[in-house]
This record gives structure tokens, sequence and C-alpha cells, in this order.
């Protein structure tokens, strides 16, 4: 692709060159060799979010074994790992695959328009420049076409991260930085070592970013309104090791993979079964880490039940060590203002900092902010049915990659891909090129992820697509579901709900 309006076609165009467009690309290539794809990307580097956030101690919640791809072993004995290993490994993974010749950087996809005459997708492209892109077309535009369309852009905007207005925030003298906008210079022991910083927020970012700039000389408070449920972990898994020792590698992978699996469905059945179980056995880890040095209740309690948010993972308790060793601490309470030198809490108490890190959350966004045009009429999103929790009732030839909540990512981006290669190759054996979901539109509405009430998730869901009480009509959080219904023997693509035709025409060849 170049610039103006150059015009190529491929059998199908990923959107994304994060983990899921790259672990796209692989199956692609290794389940589909026939098909040509090319790989839009809006940044100027592959990885996605594991590229964007530069905030030190970023790291992913999962361990590697089943946030890795199920065709690539996970090699190394820590489990839990930064940023820059997971990065490392998706480059690894495009290397492998011969995948980073297909991918078009600085580019963002601003229309995608679908034509049931051709069985075609028209997608046009525009330049990103420091995150921006023009909100009107531009001689730089270019467009392309596809026959399957498949985003692999994430679930939230990379521009726009949630973030609230605190009342006098305009007053302090110090800096105010979003984790998703972290600047270089705040990154080293000699930029950080002194400073009294208070982060704002008690999610999965903050339990990360903490004991990470807390190791780095920084004095830190974290300020939560609600506590989070806290799971101290080892990062380094001795079961996992120990088959490593006696199995072959890909072998020890699949096994791995398989028990961690099973084990984290298990205990997400179990908060929704017999959730006072795990509350005890939380409880019983973190007390244990805090040895005394901070009152449980009511900075380690929260008021609802594990995964009704998320579960914070915290690698070898070190958020706990990090607070027991007295360079953290922890702040329930309400913020009343921001003044010159702080925080004024409505207890009357006040935090003295130099920066105020406002861990406050992300900003969900549905197909990357894409708005699908299907034959001249623009579709919104939020009107359709979630199919098989990757396709839309009414679209055609539109799939999008959304991983679990309860568990790691990658498991479920696997199970889409793969379902994706053998519904190309049906549509090649039948000879169609055109194959949309049809939806009963009287069906019982739920939201797409439900069960769920962490804000980042409520604020945003009403925007993305329902779904409903019965199969292939559900956006499930089971692995195990999943895997029965996308690749189980009883897994037929043609399930009398998928509609499969030819188009009226043949396209323009390129």
């Amino acid at each position: 692709m170049g610039n103006g309006t150059a015009l190529q076609h491929v059998d199908v165009l990923v959107v994304g060159a994060g983990l899921s467009g790259i672990g796209m690309a692989c199956h692609l290539t290794r389940e589909c060799p026939t098909k040509s794809y090319a790989i839009i990307e809006a940044r100027q580097a592959l990885g996605g979010t594991w590229d964007l956030f530069k905030y030190p101690g970023i790291r992913t919640d999962s361990d590697m074994h089943t946030f890795g791809y199920d065709f690539k072993p996970w090699k190394s004995s820590i489990s839990i790992v930064e940023a820059d290993l997971i990065k490392n490994y998706i480059e690894e993974a495009a290397d492998e695959y011969d995948v980073t010749r297909h991918i078009t950087f600085g580019r963002r996809v601003v229309d995608a328009s679908w034509d049931s005459e051709t069985s075609t997708w028209t997608v046009t492209t525009r330049p990103e420049v420091d995150g921006e892109v023009a909100d009107h077309p531009t001689d730089d535009d270019s467009t392309m076409t596809c026959n399957w369309l498949q985003m692999c852009s994430g679930y939230y905007s990379y521009n726009e991260p949630h973030r609230p207005d605190f009342p006098g925030e305009e007053r302090f003298g110090g800096e105010i930085v979003h984790p998703q906008f972290w600047p270089d210079h705040l990154q080293t022991r000699e930029q950080l070592d002194g400073k009294k910083i208070v982060v704002v927020g008690s999610g999965a970012t903050a339990i990360t970013l903490i004991p990470a700039i807390a190791e780095l000389g920084a004095q830190v408070t974290m300020l939560q309104r609600t506590p989070s449920w806290i799971f101290p972990a080892p990062q380094k898994n001795p079961i996992a090791i120990g088959l490593r020792a006696l199995l072959p590698e890909k072998v020890a992978y699949r096994a791995i993979r398989k028990m961690n699996t099973w084990r984290t469905e298990f205990t997400y059945k179990q908060t929704r079964t017999k959730p006072e179980k795990i509350e005890q056995l939380i409880n019983k880890q973190v007390a244990k880490k805090l040895d005394g040095s901070k009152d449980m209740d009511p900075h380690f309690t929260p008021p609802y039940k594990p995964w009704d948010q998320r579960l914070c993972l915290s690698p070898d308790g070190d958020i706990f060590t990090a607070i027991k060793e007295g360079r953290a601490d922890v702040v329930t309470d309400h913020i009343e203002t921001f003044d010159e030198t702080g925080i004024l809490l409505t207890s009357g108490e006040r935090l003295d900092a130099d920066v105020i890190v406002t861990a406050t959350g992300l900003s969900m966004l549905a197909l990357g902010g894409v708005v699908p045009v299907v034959d001249g009429e623009q579709v919104d999103i939020a009107e359709t049915f979630t199919y098989k929790g990757f396709m839309y009732s009414g679209v055609p030839n539109l799939g999008t990659t959304f991983g679990y909540i309860n568990a790691s990512w990658t498991l479920r981006a696997d199970l889409i891909a793969r379902y994706i290669c053998r519904l190309l190759q049906k549509m090649d054996d039948n000879g169609s090129s055109r194959v949309v979901p049809i939806a009963d539109p009287d069906m019982p509405q739920r939201p797409y992820v439900d069960d769920f009430s962490a804000g980042y998730m409520q604020r945003r869901v009403h925007t993305f697509p329902k779904q409903s009480d019965r199969d292939p009509w559900t956006a499930s959080q089971s692995y195990s579901h999943d895997k029965k219904v996308l690749l189980g023997p009883d897994a037929d693509v043609d399930d009398g709900v998928m509609e499969f035709s030819s188009p009226v025409r043949q396209p323009t060849p390129a």
C-alpha cells in the first residue's frame, strides 16, 4: 500500500498488529496458506498494548503459558513478565511466520464499506501522526478491498483513556500523569528517587505501577475509594518448571497451558458458586504478606465478590512487600479537592504530592471506532447480536477479536482465529464468498459482558453488541465452552444460523 488512491485487494485484511492481529496472521499462514492477507496498524510499531504503555513495571496479569499463543511455546521459567518481553515474544512470532512484511504501519482505518454485489469490503485508511488522524478526507487517504475483514484493534481507545476531572486540579503545582501517556522523564531511579507520588485508583494498573516506582525510590501512596481484590501469586510456577525439565518443549507447553487454563476456570467458577471460600483464601494470603504492617479492613476488604470486578494479580506479593517495607502506603478515602501541594480528602486528611497519577482506567471502544457500512447503510453495532462472540448479526464477512475478562486474552483469540480459518475453508469448499449470521430480533437481550461490574466495562458496554440466552448468540466467558462450540467435533460452521451465498458479480481485479 502507498499513499493517495492506490488500491490493493487481499483475501483477508487484519486491522491491528498487536497480540491478536499477529496471532491471526500466524494462524492464517499455518491453516490457510493460500489466502492472501495484509495488516493495517495505526502506530509505527507492532505490539499493541505492549508497545503503547510505558509506565514502570507494565506487565501482564496472566501467566505466559496461557497468554502466549497456542502454537508458540513460552520458554522462560518466569510466568508473569513485563511488557518488553511480551513484545519480544510477539515479534518472534511475526518473524517466524514472515508476518512483518505484510504490515503497513502508521495508517488508521477510518471507514469500512461492504458491497453485497461483489462480496467485498472497501476499507479507507488515513495517516496517523503522534496518535492523531484527520477527521476529514485527505489527499493521503488510501483504499483497499478484501473479502474478509478481521478487526484486531483491541477493546479500548489508544488515544482517549478514562480521565475524570477532579476539583481543584488546576491549582496543583506538581505534575498530573495518566499511565496511558507516561512521560519519559519519570522512568529511572535518578528521576523518581525521593519523589512523593499519589496514585489515584486501585485497579490492575495501580497494583502494577506502585511496587515498580517504589522500587525506584519513590514514596508512593495508593489513594482508593474502594479496595480491589489482590491475589499474591508466584512469579515462577514450580510445576511448570518441573514439567519443562521432564518433557519435550511443545509437550510441556501444552500440558502447562491446559493445567493453568483449567485452574483459572475452576477458580472463576468457585467465585460464582462459593465466593466466601475464595475470599478466605485471598484474605489469608494477603494478611500473611502484610504481616501486620497494614490493617486489612478497610484497605483490603472489597464490598463485592472476587471477579464481580477484575481480580488483580501481584507477582510474589510485590505490592504488599512495598507496603511492609514502608516504601508504599494505602489510603481509603474520597477526594475533596486538589490543592497547590497535593490532595485534601473528605476525612480532613491531606496527601502531599510531587506527582499525582490518575490510574482511573481505560475507555472501551468497539471496532477501533470504525462504523461499518453495509450496502450503503451504517450499522449500529450496539443494535446487533454477537455471534459466538466474534461476528455481528446481519453483518457479512466481518470478525472481531475480543478475549476473556476472567482469563488470558489469547486463549479466546486463538480459538477465534482457528474458527475463522475453518470458516474460510468452508466458504471455499461450498463456493460461497459471503457469510452472514441471521438472528431472531425477538431473542432476549443481555449485555455483551454481564455479571461484571467494573467501571470501565459499565461505562461503555452499551456501545457493544448484545448477547442472548442461547448459543450461538452468546459471548461466553468460559474457555471450555468456547473450545467445544468453536473447535469441538460438533462445531459445524454451517450451523443453520449462518447464511452462505455468492456474489452477484465479480469484483474488478486490483
